[in-house]
């Protein structure tokens, strides 16, 4: 399992929970609410629910740290 591309600014969410209603599987919350990154196995199924999440966030503290579409880790501009 790996986590998904995808990094979360602490600093910029506000717990709104959109993520993880999205994607339980790639997102959670701690006891501040701020989201975090699971481990999934990034199935299509999972990038979706992820692409989801990110578009979701109010405050755009979710960020693409890679293109999802595209194969190898290049970072997204």
């Amino acid at each position: 399992m790996t986590a998904p591309p995808v990094t979360v600014d602490r600093e910029l969410c506000i717990g709104s929970g959109n993520c993880v209603v999205y994607a339980p599987g790639a997102f959670a919350q701690d006891d501040e609410a701020k989201a975090y990154v699971l481990d999934t196995d990034d199935s299509p199924e999972d990038l979706d629910a992820v692409r989801t999440a990110v578009e979701a966030c109010p405050t755009q503290a979710l960020r693409w740290t890679a293109d999802p579409d595209q194969e190898g880790d290049a970072p997204c501009s």
